[in-house]
């Protein structure tokens, strides 16, 4: 119902096919207009929760497309205005609604990778930081390609926002789209982008990152091997690399996520039906 809902939305305002589902949920997408562009000849900087957000022109209107953390809880959000020269600063807002997201239970026979001993944490944290400015990174750019094209022609064998139970303990919920895919399958880039990340991760194993962006960046991990380097520049549909079972996993899959303004949401609201 809400991806009917957010494709309705689009009809009725007219705004163009290219855009993902308007669907203001945790780890969803808010599409929020910002005022007339005729006369702007650059777009508004817009930030939420003090990260940029990505601004795209449809028609004679800005669009903010709003990533929304799954932590986020229901209710009004705010954007607000950089530079706008105004006390109280110009805002726009939006109405977060609930979403449940069902339970997933998984069985992992390394046990190193549920609990990870002291010298896997140092690593860890290392990790983590070199993640969080990757999946942060801001880029400029005006023709921002939102009609993303999965990684691989495959089923999906688990969804976004799953809340983990791994060996019996609670993890962070899923946060990308699990493609079914055997060992040995070529990856592509979802759009074009830059390589901002191409490495072997504690978790994630074998992973590219992409920066297409105004801070739309994907995450192809468990690879078994990396095709590209850092810097890199790939056109939409070019190979990456080849999936496989790297790093914490039941078995052969490819994980994909994507980020918005720093924040993983469901890939599956980019897919076209």
């Amino acid at each position: 119902m809400e991806r009917l809902v957010g494709w309705c939305f689009f009809i009725l305002t007219g705004v163009a096919s290219a855009m993902p589902a308007h669907t203001p949920v945790p780890g969803g997408i808010a599409i929020v207009r910002l005022g007339a562009a005729s006369h702007a000849t650059e777009s508004p900087a817009i930030h939420f929760q003090g990260r940029r957000v990505l601004v795209v022109r449809n028609a004679n209107d800005w669009l903010a497309i709003v990533g929304i953390p799954l932590d986020t809880k229901p209710g009004t959000a705010t954007l607000e205005v950089e530079g706008s020269g105004e006390r109280p600063p110009v805002t726009h807002s939006f109405v977060v609604a609930a979403k449940q997201y069902p339970v997933q239970k998984l069985t992992i026979s390394d046990h190193r990778k549920v609990d990870p001993q002291p010298e896997d944490m140092k690593r860890i944290l290392r990790e983590q930081e070199v993640i969080t400015k990757v999946r942060t990174h801001w880029a400029p750019g005006e023709a921002v390609d939102l009609a993303l094209m999965l990684p691989a022609d495959a089923p999906l064998s688990s969804r976004f926002g799953l809340r983990r139970v791994l060996n019996g303990q609670s993890r962070n919920p899923h946060n990308g789209l699990d493609l079914a895919v055997p060992r040995g399958t070529p990856i592509r880039s979802t759009a074009a982008g830059s390589v901002t990340f191409a490495g072997d991760l504690f978790f994630a194993g074998k992973t590219v990152f992409v920066d297409h962006g105004q801070g739309l960046i994907s995450m192809y991990a468990h690879l078994d091997e990396i095709g590209v380097r850092v810097g890199e520049q790939l056109a939409r549909g070019q190979r990456l690399g080849l999936s496989g079972m790297t790093g914490r996993v039941t078995g052969p899959h490819l994980h994909w996520t994507i980020y918005l303004n720093g924040t993983a949401v469901d890939p599956e609201y980019f897919i076209r039906p």
